[in-house]
């Protein structure tokens, strides 16, 4: 349970309303001058993570080595609202606090908000950011009205939080602030899984899925929102290629394919409209990957022969740097792509002898050299759990693999998990923030997931008969919607509810192409 925190000795509860009062008199001056306010709306559209004000005031008491959270003096009864999206996790009494409340957000992090006198959210409910979760009070060892607020990086409560102030004006708050203001930043853009099918969402929340076959590239999409799915559309293009898509700045989607010496890209002509025709991009290669800058510029790497290679927007929506090396990478390799939190972009290549990354060393930046991740093996998929940390997996003969964050810089070893041998693999995560991973090769397809967001995985659990692909995509809705091919064409299977999944079906009445 949280320490009692003894406030304001010094001051009557009348002394604190005339500090408060004179407080309010140049409080909006100080939300619209202050450079470091400024600083973090800048800050959050990198971040990504949409913060709102927790209560107006002024902070008396800063974090320490003695204090473990601010103190934000305001009048008995004030609103207390969420810093952020997530599930309230604690409500009620608490020795020290009085009251208190605690919610978890999606990456992991718990505030922390105490002495309340009043709560308006109970424990499980959802709630957003801003939204009203309390009353400013001085219950328990307090004296005077305020809100304490703590910072924990997870739910535990016997570790020592982490600062507020930085936290919140790195999510684009910054102290002193007015409730209901400041920036709304977009979410973070993360790279979709490359490969012979892959599949993105539409501006407009609709899933579109392409399928790479002998005869070049075919398409199909749902036909409304979570809904059911077009015939299939045949757009001619690279033959048997490996495929990327990405969204453009503006919504876009914009979609590439690479096969020997043919590299092409076609892209949406307004967001979730028609597409252009088929357009040159380079001289050919082996695999591709995409992503999105924290800028909006997209950016392609391209395996081949001599290594990967990258181009890139010279501006959001715009036109094409042309290819540059990256320094090196493994010859032919796999490629994954996934964003950190703080928004710069990390590229892995995998070859059948070579395990290899780099970075960008600052957000929209240059990239570090390559360095070495591993041994070789057959396919990666990457992902990024609820707190943020990214998490890579590779299949090899011996089964799966996998290898995460322990923090920004450093990764733990690698561990097994099973799983199918020299399987394709492919990564999403569920609504409430876990990663679910899958795999197939020849015989079988298997799944498997955490058993709680940035927690330990379950066993693998059969998920259908063997392929040539798979990939999975985020519905409009939550729902994880995986897509299998084989020589008989492409078929897919969705979440039904929290755990329970369809069959495997085809799309719509054509089995879609064959993909070797």
């Amino acid at each position: 349970m949280p320490h009692g925190l003894h406030c304001l000795h010094d001051r009557s509860r009348r002394a604190l309303r005339f500090v408060l009062a004179a407080a309010a008199a140049v409080l909006p001056s100080l939300v619209t001058a202050s450079p470091a306010t400024a600083h973090a709306a800048q800050t959050a559209q990198v971040a990504g993570f949409a913060a709102a004000c927790p209560t107006a005031g002024f902070v008396f008491q800063h974090y320490s080595d003695s204090h473990d959270g601010i103190d934000i003096a305001n009048d008995y009864g004030a609103p207390i609202y969420a810093v952020g999206d997530g599930e309230v996790i604690n409500s009620g009494p608490a020795q020290g606090y009085g009251q208190w409340i605690r919610i978890l957000h999606p990456d992991g992090t718990v505030t922390e908000y105490g002495h309340m006198y009043r709560r308006e959210v109970a424990v499980g409910d959802r709630v957003t950011a801003g939204q009203l979760i309390a009353l400013v009070g001085s219950e328990g060892q307090s004296s005077g009205p305020h809100l304490h607020l703590r910072v924990r990086v997870d739910t535990s409560t016997d570790k020592r939080g982490i600062d507020p102030e930085p936290y919140l004006a790195e999510r684009g708050v910054g102290l002193p602030c007015t409730p209901g203001t400041g920036p709304r930043p977009k979410p973070l853009v993360y790279p979709v899984e490359s490969g012979r099918v892959v599949s993105a969402r539409s501006a407009d929340g609709r899933l579109e899925v392409f399928a790479a076959g002998a005869d070049g590239v075919h398409h199909a999409w749902q036909s409304q929102v979570n809904g059911a799915w077009s015939e299939w559309e045949p757009l001619g293009g690279p033959k048997g290629a490996e495929l990327a898509i990405a969204p453009n700045a503006d919504g876009r989607l914009e979609l590439l394919a690479l096969s020997g010496d043919v590299f092409q890209h076609r892209y949406q002509t307004s967001p979730s409209g028609g597409w252009s025709g088929w357009e040159g991009f380079g001289t050919g290669g082996r695999y591709v990957a995409a992503g999105a800058n924290g800028d909006g510029r997209l950016e392609v790497f391209a395996s081949g022969p001599e290594g990967v290679f990258h181009r890139y927007q010279t501006a959001p929506n715009s036109g094409w740097s042309g290819w540059e090396p990256t320094g090196g990478g493994p010859a032919a390799g796999r490629l994954g792509m996934e964003k950190s939190p703080d928004g710069r972009l990390e590229v892995f290549a995998l070859n059948d002898k070579v395990f290899q990354h780099q970075y960008q060393t600052a957000v929209n930046g240059g990239w570090s050299s390559w360095e070495d991740f591993g041994v070789g093996g057959h396919d990666l998929t990457v992902d990024h759990n609820a707190d943020g940390r990214l998490e890579v997996f590779a299949s090899g003969p011996e089964g799966v693999f996998h290898r995460y964050q322990t923090n920004p810089t450093s990764w733990s070893g690698w561990e097994p998990t099973r799983g199918p041998a020299g399987s394709m693999l492919t990564s999403d995560r569920t609504p409430d923030g876990r990663v679910e991973v899958f795999a197939i090769n020849g015989d079988v397809a298997m799944h498997m997931w955490q058993t709680g967001a940035n927690a330990a995985y379950g066993d693998w659990t059969g998920f259908g008969v063997g392929g040539t692909e798979i990939t999975a995509a985020t519905n409009a809705d939550g729902r994880i919607e995986v897509f299998g091919t084989s020589r008989a064409g492409v078929h897919h299977r969705w979440q039904t509810g929290f755990s329970t999944w369809s069959e495997w079906s085809w799309l719509n009445s054509s089995t879609g192409p064959a993909v070797t």
